[in-house]
């Protein structure tokens, strides 16, 4: 197992370049279930879900190459419906499967998901919507069981917005015999993604992107060849690594557009930003403003960058209210902030963050993808040296993150626990 070693303190200046979008690969690669032939993937990050997720793909049959340029997908010989426990247990995307499974094959056996154990996240509403498209379903031995001859068009209403709701709804309809709308559905970039790889195979969907969703079926698909979106929760993490050192970092490669809630906090705790070809330029200030914040779905301010700025607020001036709205166990970061000197309080869903001077190295325990890049953002601001392990949870979402951090003036390294 890896661990990472930091010393702290240093502005980081210079500029890096964003990967693809790990939370829009995994559909996308879900979404070639769909077609024959061979599929090309473009922009596709090197992490372990991306692996997990050609592994789950392989054991169904096809056949799954990674390179630098990116992934070659085959999935002219699906004839497993079966998505194993050992798989699905250790990423929760591999629930996205289920719909392009139905719609191809008639018939999916998938392992209730895993994941990172930020809180719970049922699948009832994916559920749902396959009954309502003619599948029966049965839930036997912690498997998902569910067949249909043909999916058939259906309204379908989620309570919530959920992404891989959306997402697994929108697959599974693409090849449905007849029309489906999907209302109160999920707004965020990657769905926008999925549907357009899944037009640029021949699906008809109209209003990705806005919360009613209208997908006409067909009765065949074409390969992929397609290039993923940037990662936008790497190109915040970077935006609050930018801001906590001081520092100067011109970020390549991404789509500040997909960031404006998470840009407007940043702006508010005292952070410059500026437009520059294919990205944009960010500049910490000498200490931060202390700024509240509330998670909610997209377009608001993300999950996913919540740690993240919450580590920034740690050494800001003043005091910062930090509201968790979209899981109730995504603050297990808070107790190593803690062992960095950090002056948090808890009460249900909201951290009440009393900035101070400075935080201190400490060894410290990632707990999920997200409270890693927390740790990491704190101890690059920290003084001395802080050890972060159990950091299998950061490969999972950040590729080389080491490396990009060591090219900007980091003092870091990766080495065996």
């Amino acid at each position: 197992m890896d661990r990472l070693i930091i010393n702290g303190g240093r502005k980081l200046t210079g500029t890096v370049e964003i990967s693809g979008a790990k939370n829009a690969a995994l559909p996308i690669m879900a979404a070639s279930i769909l077609a024959e032939g061979d599929h090309l993937l473009h922009n596709v990050p090197r992490l372990r879900d991306i692996m997990t997720m050609g592994r789950l793909l392989a054991n169904l049959g096809a056949g799954f190459h990674l390179d630098e340029n990116g992934a070659i997908l085959n999935c002219s010989r699906i004839s497993n419906y079966e998505a194993p426990y050992d798989l699905v247990s250790t990423m929760r995307a591999s629930v996205l499967i289920l719909g392009p499974l139905v719609a191809r094959l008639g018939r999916a056996k998938v392992s209730l998901p895993g994941g990172c154990a930020i809180g719970a996240r049922p699948i009832n509403l994916h559920l749902m919507g396959l009954k309502k498209m003619g599948a029966s379903i049965k839930l036997e031995a912690g498997y998902v069981l569910a067949r249909a001859k043909r999916l058939r068009g259906a309204a379908i209403y989620f309570d919530i917005p959920t992404v891989t709701g959306t997402e697994n709804i929108m697959m599974a309809a693409v090849l449905a015999e007849g029309r489906t709308v999907i209302e109160n559905a999920a707004k965020e970039p990657e769905v926008l993604d999925l549907a357009n790889a899944l037009i640029s195979m021949g699906a008809k969907i109209k209003g990705a992107g806005d919360s009613t969703i209208e997908i006409d079926g067909v009765t065949s698909l074409r390969p992929l060849d397609y290039s993923i979106i940037p990662d936008r929760i790497e190109t915040g993490t970077f935006m609050t690594i930018a801001g906590i050192t001081a520092g100067d970092i011109t970020i390549k490669k991404c789509r500040p557009d997909h960031l404006d809630a998470l840009i407007d906090k940043l702006r508010a705790a005292g952070i410059r930003f500026r437009n520059v070809k294919d990205g944009i330029r960010v500049i910490g200030p000498e200490r931060l403003n202390a700024a509240n914040t509330k998670t909610m779905p997209y377009p608001g301010f993300p999950t996913d960058m919540q740690a993240q700025f919450m580590a920034m607020m740690c050494v800001a001036q003043g005091t910062s209210v930090i509201s968790e709205k979209i899981f109730e166990n995504r603050f297990m970061h808070v107790a190593e902030l803690r062992r960095m000197g950090a002056d948090i309080t808890i009460e249900g869903g909201t951290a009440t963050v009393r900035g101070i001077e400075r935080l201190k190295g400490a060894p410290l325990m990632a707990t999920d993808l997200r409270a890693s890049a927390s740790l990491i953002v704190a101890a690059l601001a920290a003084e001395g040296r802080t050890t972060i392990s159990r950091i299998y949870h950061l490969d999972r979402g950040y590729e080389k993150i080491e490396d990009k951090l060591g090219r900007l003036g980091a003092d870091i390294r990766r080495e065996k626990e």
